[in-house]
């Protein structure tokens, strides 16, 4: 696996300094022995609140420092307690008369660590609460459960309270109210590779694990891979054996663990908006990376139960980026404006033009596989699939094409192409018929005004012939119709056009010109070779 670094023994200290670009936070002078991340003002006359623990679950913990969440966070190695001297670097850096509350995730290095500098802070004459949480139900409740992204809401309650300046039995109180209402649940692919000796995954393709830490321990659970939906529906249905009965409200936490997309996450997101206990959740962090555990390909889901106070103190203003919390809406949708009709005209018969349109549609589609097979290896591979959309729409309204008028009919397959086939081809390709039915209305003559309509495409497109497109076949053809030559002369000129474009392997237009001349060699243009092939059906 690759990663983005210089040093692996350097990787937590680069990132804490990358981190410190933000000019509201600072560290403590002796870093980096001593990884203290802290706000550069800080107001002695408040409840300072202290988090961290490992590094490699960014942002997590010093990307929430700031007002409104933690005074200071104190960064270990990765997956690695911070010292006792660290804890108690950043309890005297930032704590006055009121005293602070140290936030500690329910790992053994984590308690020890943090639980004997706060003692040593005591003895020092500081005011100090610690608030211990286990957010992971995936072990049960019978055994010590793990602190996981649910933490967060502890940080941002707590820190409000702190920034309102109540006292530390109050801002303990409240840390403690939401860490023992706070569940969580993790679900994974791939544990997080480490940037020193990555392992590969002990995981096949066919499985994913259950109720995992963050710190690469195997997951409770081994689970069959399966959808987006089944995976979020199983850990929906772990957390719920642990969710309070009766009917309560609640927010929402989808973290990413670090290499999931965005665009999954939302999946996961509309997975979970699915389930019945969306109807209770109202509000949401995420989906984003919250806790990570380094790249991690997985997720978690945290449930905080919520009152009026807790939602009070969660929505309240925070300066750290990595925090937005917002309303959970239920998916909606406006009333769509009203577009031109894709069938604007009567319907009309024309048995030589539908047989036409009959056979090219035929072709089109049986040429979907051929055509993309073309297009893998000069393009994105879907030139097939894009032509056969558009054929399946063809032939099915059929029936309701204007056959019999000539210029209803070009006008007709241009909105049917717009709207029904994706990519540049389809729309370059309505283009050419919208103008080519306006052009029949002024000329009455088929070659002149399918000729006019390449002309536009060309315009929009920006390519002319000799560079490697559909035209290479289109501008021979149809200037021979232009010109009043015969269908099969069209036709030759068609094919002799797109068998050109295996020979050009130097352009400066389309996907094309991305390429290199030995991966064009000898290879046509996917589009002039359907062009070629529909004029060839037609003389037949």
């Amino acid at each position: 696996m690759k990663f983005f670094i210089n040093n692996p023994q350097q990787v937590v200290d680069e990132g804490i300094e990358g981190l410190l670009t933000d000019p509201n936070l600072t560290k403590l002078d002796n870093f980096p022995e001593v990884r203290v991340v802290l706000r550069k003002n800080i107001d002695k006359n408040k409840v300072a609140v202290i988090s961290g623990g490992g590094s490699g679950h960014e942002p997590a913990h010093a990307g929430f420092v700031g007002e409104g969440m933690l005074t200071a966070a104190v960064c270990g190695d990765i997956f690695a307690s911070p010292s006792v001297d660290a804890v108690l670097s950043a309890i005297v850096a930032t704590t006055g008369e009121k005293g602070c509350l140290l936030i500690i995730k329910n790992y053994t290095g984590d308690r020890l660590n943090f639980g004997l500098a706060a003692e040593q802070a005591r003895d020092m004459g500081y005011k100090v609460e610690t608030v211990i949480v286990g957010d992971d139900i995936a072990l049960g409740e019978d055994v010590e459960q793990r602190g996981l992204a649910g933490t967060l809401f502890v940080h941002k309650a707590a820190g409000y309270l702190a920034e309102e300046g109540k006292n530390l039995a109050q801002v303990t109180k409240m840390a403690k109210k939401v860490a023992e209402q706070t569940f969580s649940i993790g679900l994974s692919l791939e544990e997080g590779q480490k940037f020193q000796n990555p392992e590969s995954s002990r995981l096949d393709q066919s499985e994913a694990e259950l109720g995992l830490g963050i710190h690469g321990e195997p997951g409770v659970e081994t689970i069959s891979m399966d959808n987006a939906e089944s995976l979020m529906q199983q850990a929906i249905q772990k957390l719920k054996e642990y969710l309070p009965s009766e009917d309560k409200e609640y927010a929402l936490m989808l973290n990413n663990l670090g290499s999931v997309t965005p665009l999954e996450m939302n999946i996961l997101l509309y997975a979970f908006q699915k389930s019945e206990l969306a109807e209770r959740v109202k509000l949401i962090v995420g989906p984003s990376q919250l806790m990570t555990s380094l790249n991690m390909n997985g997720f978690s889901i945290s449930m905080l139960v919520i009152d009026e106070e807790i939602k009070k103190a969660l929505t309240a203003k925070a300066t750290p980026v990595s925090w937005f919390i917002r309303e959970f809406g239920k998916i909606s949708s406006v009333e769509s404006p009203q577009l031109p009709e894709t069938l604007p005209f009567e319907a009309s018969s024309n048995s030589a033009k539908e047989k036409s349109l009959q056979k090219i549609t035929k072709e089109l589609i049986s040429l979907e596989k051929e055509l993309n097979a073309i297009d893998e290896k000069v393009g994105d591979g879907d030139a097939g699939s894009t032509f056969a959309t558009g054929a399946k729409k063809l032939q099915e309204l059929h029936d309701k094409l204007p056959f019999n008028n000539d210029a209803e009919l070009l006008i007709t397959i241009g909105r049917i192409l717009a709207r029904e086939t994706g990519g540049s081809s389809g729309v370059l390709l309505s283009i050419m018929f919208t103008r080519a039915g306006n052009a029949y209305k002024e000329h009455q003559h088929l070659g002149k005004a399918l000729n006019e309509g390449l002309q536009k495409m060309k315009e929009f497109g920006g390519a002319e012939e000799g560079q490697r497109t559909m035209i290479d076949a289109l501008q021979p053809a149809f200037t021979v119709l232009a010109e009043d030559g015969t269908i099969e002369e069209a036709a030759k000129k068609a094919r002799e056009g797109a068998n050109k474009t295996k020979e050009i392997t130097n352009t400066d237009f389309g996907r094309s010109s991305y390429l290199s001349e030995k991966s064009l060699k000898d290879i046509p243009d996917p589009g002039a070779e359907a062009v070629a092939k529909v004029f060839e059906v037609l003389t037949s």
